[in-house]
């Protein structure tokens, strides 16, 4: 045996109690669990790590990450390392960089800079790829052909997709470009995604009619994949927006995820039982549905998503348009403030709880760490006219904290039993949201331990095999003989985010060691050199 954990409290993902026992890793998997209760001889190996009290889970899977050009361009990866995940699924939201071409490429990277850099001019990231498997084949290549922090899984994403078989337009795709659309999926997934994404708040992909959703997840189906959507609102509508995605998904009889499943904005407070009422009723009627949520109130995304669909319609270059035009920017101005953006869920947009997070032009740090009607107020001027000289100035890849949540709302959809952990982690930004380096130790501390909103075990069959399950991964999710060795040791007593609103890059404590393939990427609280890490390709349907 290449490493014993010895007398460790093993939870194994399951959900069922804890038990003590000594865990064998051989050859990048759990070779042996020998029960304290079981007799006989303990087995033994090259190393042993005596667990002083901690407990040992299976590797924590990231289901909403935002990593597809962090794990190309930070070898250490410690936002999610120090966490223990072992498996983060990338491509969300509608937007990523496979497949494309080489206009869309440029596109989506000037859209999503704001996200994950890798804007226009930058250069950290080769943008070798094209196509959804050349992608993958550049993580698993990763760092000098060693590979990548951790294991990811990669959603296509429909936004970029239409963009690609589309183009920017608000209107109905001809049947050549849905036929083009379909075929970019199927082709993806072949290649080995895992299912498709969508953001309905972000353009071009909002644009698609439920009739052009139901077509595309039709695919999905074909290929054992699912279907997880951004959906259309968080705020107003919220909960019409959600029967929308089980509606499509039951017709095109694919299984149907969702993205960041809360409900957000003061016509929301205390509503998630019955979004839950919602999913229970769907779920009794046999559709194959689970969510992810973070454990926070506020959200995080652009301040260019804001804007009403129809001020994107046309990409990057036509918003800036729009927004040196005195007619337009007024109408937008409208829509925005009195109106309800669908950009900002059909709420009117409150500038008290807009924080800017990140800017992509340093000059403009001020802005970081106060919200756009601080900053207006300092400046002497109406919210709005500061917001709109920010997008200008900063190429439109301001990020922004929207404090919009309901803490109710988050414990109660985190106890369902579809639930699954997503941290929506942003890692760009001088001031990130803490969910990027916190959301696992902070379930498993705030939520778990100290308010007692999960049971520990039930929490980390959350973070475990309920997302394994979702991704078809017949190996991992469970510390079970036989199961690939991603695991993490944590101390239940002392484990937690370290990363607050104040300090978000701060790294958590009381996850002393974390193994991918049975080696040590976390080893007695430090990084390791090891780059584990490789893509997960979609296990096909029988």
């Amino acid at each position: 045996m290449d490493l014993v954990i010895r007398d460790v409290r093993v939870i194994d993902g399951t959900g069922g109690a804890s038990y003590r026992a000594d865990v064998a890793v051989d050859a990048g998997r759990v070779a042996a669990i020998h029960r304290a209760e079981d007799g006989g001889p303990r087995p033994s190996g090259r190393a042993t790590l005596e667990a002083h009290g901690l407990a040992l889970s299976p590797g924590f899977i990231d289901m909403h990450a935002h990593s597809d050009l962090a794990l190309l361009r930070d070898p250490g990866h410690e936002a999610k390392v120090a966490q223990g995940v072992t498996l983060e699924v990338i491509g969300q939201d509608g937007l990523s960089y496979a497949p494309v071409d080489d206009r869309t490429l440029a596109q989506v990277r000037t859209q999503i800079a704001g996200w994950n850099g890798g804007g226009p001019g930058t250069d950290d990231v080769d943008f070798s790829w094209r196509s959804v498997g050349e992608y993958l084949d550049r993580l698993d290549a990763g760092f000098d052909g060693r590979g990548i922090a951790v294991n990811a899984a990669y959603l296509i994403p429909q936004g970029t997709v239409r963009m690609l078989a589309v183009g920017w337009d608000d209107r109905p795709a001809t049947p050549a470009e849905l036929t083009r659309m379909r075929e970019l999926v199927a082709t993806g997934l072949t290649e080995g995604a895992v299912g498709m994404s969508s953001g309905l708040t972000y353009t071009p992909g909002m644009y698609a009619s439920d009739a052009e959703l139901t077509e595309l997840c039709r695919v999905v189906a074909a290929y054992g994949g699912y279907y997880c959507p951004h959906h259309r609102s968080y705020g107003a509508g919220a909960l019409q927006a959600y029967e929308e995605m089980v509606a499509l998904t039951r017709e095109a009889g694919c299984a149907l995820h969702l993205a960041h499943a809360t409900m957000n904005f003061g016509v929301n407070e205390g509503r998630a039982p019955e979004l839950l009422a919602l999913l229970d009723g769907a779920l009794a009627g046999g559709a194959d549905i689970s969510l992810d949520t973070y454990p926070y109130t506020p959200g995080a995304t652009t301040l260019v998503a804001m804007l009403p669909s129809w001020a994107s319609e046309g990409g990057p270059a036509a918003i800036t348009e729009r927004l040196r035009d005195a007619a337009a920017t007024a109408r937008i101005r409208h829509v925005m403030e009195v109106e309800g953006a669908d950009g900002c869920h059909g709420v009117p947009i409150d500038w008290d709880t807009i924080e800017i997070s990140g800017v992509t032009h340093p000059e403009l740090a001020g802005y970081v760490g106060r919200t756009v009607a601080a900053s207006a107020a300092e400046r002497g001027e109406e919210p709005f006219t500061t917001a709109h000289r920010l997008l200008l100035a900063d190429d439109l890849g301001t990020t922004i904290l929207q404090h919009v949540g309901h803490e109710e709302n988050v414990r109660t959809i985190m106890r369902h039993p579809v639930h699954t952990g997503g941290s929506d982690g942003i890692l760009q930004g001088d001031k990130p949201h803490p969910r990027a380096y916190g959301t696992f130790p902070h379930y498993l501390g705030r939520y778990a331990r100290d308010l007692g909103v999960l049971p520990l075990e039930e929490c980390v069959a959350h973070l475990t095999s309920r997302p394994a399950a979702r991704l078809r991964l017949p190996d991992r999710g469970l510390v079970r003989t036989g199961y690939r060795a991603d695991l993490v040791l944590f101390d239940p007593e002392t484990v937690a985010a370290g990363s607050t609103f104040e300090a978000p890059r701060t790294l958590p404590t009381g996850i002393p060691h974390v193994l991918i393939d049975g080696r040590f990427v976390i080893q007695d609280g430090r990084r390791t050199d090891v780059l584990a890490g490789r893509s997960v390709r979609r296990t096909p349907t029988a």
